[in-house]
């Protein structure tokens, strides 16, 4: 076949592939097909060293002319296929901007933070710095800092989640305290703090205990701190979270860091003190523990509890909650039902 016939043939079965192409993909391919290094055209000036001198030039210049013509119908076709995909895509994402708009579901605090930044508030008011510790303790902060050396019979009360024989999940935010004892210039005036956290014990979940909960613990430290202090604060503590009409009392109880130590109550909310199920008709609950920081506790600190004394407590947040919004089952706390949580929308405005 002449050369000349096999360019107008090239021609016209180019520009159909071209034309028919219905993606980048294949028209890529056609590219390739025609004008690339291996290409139809390619080869073409590959065999004009077996064609008359004369002709050469001529037949050259129609190749570049052809190269020329698909190189222009192929960019076009490009930018057609892109101009119709954009097209396609802004009419599936089209938006109808007279339709209403989707009503915004609006979370709410958990009532747990609600507590834990109610306590933080009303602490920092009273001159408390908030102190965080780390979750992964050493055994010597939670338990031999706070006058539970080793072999005490006390460490028997909970259990602990160990990592290894140093390290633990902390069964209680007490080492925020040792850590604060140790470092704090009593030069500056009193340690006023209080440290809240997760903590962690080894038990069964059900609706009254978790193997974690959300803990506070706080803690004064100054010259001539009485029992007296300790009982005004918690009075004060408590008619803030649970209302001022409640009544408390406090009562002894054992502690391995304090001495005295007392458990605090309030009156029932449910039946005003006379008695019912929920406070066992007893009419009073119990809603934290404290006492007056154990002389070793402040030795081990390196603090002279000659001169030095004061009190700590300990708040369950958890506990908190449950009692002051009525929650009968704990494993609502971590079980992040929306259902659940709306209900405290209000609470925290």
């Amino acid at each position: 076949m002449d050369l000349f016939e096999r360019l107008k043939e090239l021609r016209d079965q180019g520009l159909g592939e071209i034309d028919q192409a219905k993606s980048e993909e294949m028209l890529n391919d056609v590219r390739v097909k025609l004008v690339g290094r291996k290409g139809e055209l390619t080869k073409i000036l590959h065999s004009m060293k077996d064609i008359e001198p004369g002709r050469r030039r001529e037949i050259g210049q129609q190749v570049n002319k052809l190269r020329d013509l698909f190189n222009t119908r192929l960019d076009h076709a490009k930018s057609e296929l892109v101009k119709a995909l954009i097209e396609k895509q802004l009419e599936q994402e089209k938006v109808d901007v007279t339709l209403p708009g989707r009503v915004a579901h609006l979370g709410s605090k958990h009532p747990i933070n609600i507590i834990l930044d109610d306590l933080e508030k009303y602490f920092i008011g009273m001159g408390y710095e908030v102190v965080q510790g780390p979750e992964i303790e050493t055994d010597h902060y939670v338990f031999e800092m706070m006058n539970l050396p080793k072999d005490h019979p006390a460490r028997d009360m909970q259990e602990t989640f160990y990592i290894d024989p140093e390290r633990l999940l902390r069964s209680q935010t007490s080492g925020d305290q040792a850590r604060a004892l140790e470092k704090f210039d009593f030069s500056k005036g009193p340690l006023k703090m209080v440290g809240p956290g997760k903590v962690y014990r080894r038990d069964d979940d059900d609706a009254t205990h978790s193997h974690q909960f959300m803990q506070m613990e706080g803690m004064l430290i100054d010259e001539n701190i009485t029992m007296g202090d300790l009982k005004g604060t918690l009075e004060m503590m408590a008619k803030h979270v649970f209302g001022q009409d409640r009544q408390t009392r406090l009562r002894p109880s054992y502690f391995p860091f304090t001495e005295p130590s007392v458990e605090m109550d309030v009156s029932c909310f449910n039946c005003d003190g006379k008695g019912c199920a929920i406070c066992k008709h007893t009419g009073w609950i119990e809603v934290l523990g404290a006492g007056m920081v154990h002389p070793n506790v402040l030795e081990n600190a390196g603090v002279d509890s000659s001169v030095y004394g004061g009190f700590a407590f300990g708040v369950g947040l958890d506990r908190f909650a449950i009692l002051k919004y009525g929650i009968d089952d704990i494993r609502d706390f971590y079980t992040n039902d929306v259902r659940f949580l709306e209900q405290f929308c209000q609470e925290e405005r």
